[in-house]
């Protein structure tokens, strides 16, 4: 088999790289790792995965520390023709080395073993073509915390310090169960149901692997499934046996993006929602809105005073996390949330007292109160803030606010006309309520 580095070049043959897989106990999973090893000049990989195959006597090694060094040596020996073996964990295409290999010009040939995610869904017999997988590996737990918050299938490549306790504590008050998958493929293994908040106080082995599933409020606090051990090192049992509702993973898409645009569009029509005598922050100015809040997948988006839920859950359908803040208990913004599909967390109560204990935002919409719900939004330090506001006098004491606050602040009045038929045949424009959208900016 022969390869073409990203220069376009081909290699002589046999001086391809061969990414080879191996599972959680540090076994090969693909026959042709002994063939590779046969003829290899080098081979390159983690302490723990040279060990475990058998190297041929006289062959070079390099055990990974900085990937540097390992990335001049083997460079160096697709010059020289010689053939390389580089032993990884799991699926090494996924979240794996082979990205930076790719990076660094080498041809590949990649014989991969199940990956740790794939394995975790195994481990709990679910199915997992509707889920995310995301990384808290080496960044910002934040990104990973919030896409748990907004989706109902996520599974997370762990590190120390973003593990199953610190995601289950930003978790609370979600409706999602957890399953903890230490260890996989060793004697060691262990897999565990939990729920955020027993996840917060418990040791776990790291890395691990979390999966983060929607479950229904009701049984989001019951702990593992009814007939599942909450656990165990040989498998896990079939969620919502025992007529308990399980973990929900998601709809099959057709893609991996959750994140993508939603296929119905956005900036819906009024109709698309349910609302009281019109309260409901119009189309026009929805789409205005929302793209001033940059709702994307992991980042978080404060609705305050929802009413109806519609800005929330465009956003919501853009892949962002979502907390609605409304103090009347009949706002139908769940039932609205739940007629697009998305998942909004509804926090009951008059805002600014309500703000308190929330995560911290990334965006903040404010649909309704006075300044001193808009104070509070901003000591709370969002990105962008973005108001609207229907009264002129309020208009002034919002833009000194917000830029005492430090924020820079731009403003527009948005005035639409829509058509309407008239009695005759012909067709008119009628206007709606003008509206004035303010947007705060923290540099």
């Amino acid at each position: 088999m022969r390869g073409i580095s990203l220069t376009g070049q081909v290699p002589a043959a046999g001086a391809l790289v061969t990414v080879v897989g191996m599972d959680a106990a540090g076994c090969p999973a693909h026959p042709g790792l002994a063939e590779a090893l046969a003829g290899a000049g080098l081979v390159v990989g983690a302490a723990r995965h040279l060990a475990a195959v058998p190297v041929p006597p006289g062959c070079a090694t390099v055990a990974l520390g900085p990937l540097g060094p390992a990335l001049d040596r083997l460079r160096a020996a697709v010059a020289a023709g010689t053939p390389a073996v580089v032993l990884a964990s799991g699926d090494p295409g996924f979240f794996g080395i082979v990205r930076r290999l790719r990076a660094a010009g080498l041809p590949l040939r990649v014989l991969p073993a199940v990956s740790s995610v794939a394995a975790a869904f195994a481990r709990a017999g679910l199915p997992w073509d509707g889920a995310a997988v995301v990384t808290a590996h080496g960044r910002d737990p934040r990104a990973a915390l919030n896409a748990c918050r907004a989706l109902p299938a996520v599974a997370v490549l762990t590190a120390p310090g973003a593990g199953a306790a610190e995601l289950g504590a930003g978790l609370v008050g979600w409706a999602r169960r957890l399953l903890v998958a230490e260890n996989l493929g060793t004697p060691d293994e262990r897999v565990t149901w939990t729920t955020p908040a027993e996840a917060v106080g418990r040791a776990w082995a790291d890395p691990h692997v979390l999966l983060s599933l929607a479950a229904p409020p009701a049984d989001a606090a019951a702990g593992p499934p009814s007939g599942a051990p909450g656990t165990g090192a040989s498998g896990v049992g079939a969620p919502g046996v025992g007529g308990v509702r399980g973990p929900a993973t998601g709809a099959m898409r057709a893609d991996d993006q959750p994140a993508a645009a939603p296929p119905g569009g956005w900036a819906l029509p009024e109709s698309a929602y349910a609302h009281r005598d019109s309260m409901i922050t119009k189309a026009e100015v929805r789409a205005f809105a929302v793209a001033r809040l940059r709702p994307r997948l992991g980042r978080l988006v404060w609705d305050v005073g929802a009413g109806s839920g519609s800005v929330g859950i465009e956003c919501a359908l853009l892949g962002a996390a979502v907390v609605a803040v409304e103090r009347d208990p009949a706002a139908p913004v769940l039932a609205n949330a739940a007629r697009h599909g998305v998942d909004v967390r509804v926090v009951t109560g008059s805002a600014p007292a309500a703000l308190a204990g929330l995560p911290d935002p990334d965006a903040v919409f404010v649909g309704g109160g006075g300044t001193d719900v808009l104070a509070a939004v901003a000591a709370r330090r969002p990105e962008r803030v973005v108001v609207t506001l229907a009264a002129l006098d309020r208009v002034a004491p919002a833009v000194h606010l917000l830029r005492a606050a430090g924020y820079t602040v731009e403003g527009s009045q948005l005035a639409a006309a829509r058509l309407a038929d008239l009695p005759s045949g012909s067709i008119r424009l009628a206007a709606t309520n003008p509206v004035v959208v303010l947007t705060g900016e923290r540099p």
